[in-house]
């Protein structure tokens, strides 16, 4: 199942509420603000703050 690009006007970052931009590469929604990357599984975005993996400073 693929990821629903609309899903990026209505979804936001559940630590500070942002904008996410969509990786579709390594699957998964980024907060550059936290720097936090929140995984897709199945198509279905994994929005909570304990599943999210940090950024590395090269992305």
């Amino acid at each position: 199942m693929a990821f629903d690009k609309k899903l990026l006007d209505i979804v936001a970052c559940p630590v500070c509420k942002g904008k996410l931009e969509y990786d579709k590469a390594a699957q998964q929604l980024i907060c550059k603000a936290d720097k936090l990357a929140y995984p897709i599984t199945d198509g279905i975005p994994v929005l909570l703050e304990n599943r999210a993996l940090p950024l590395n400073e090269a992305v």
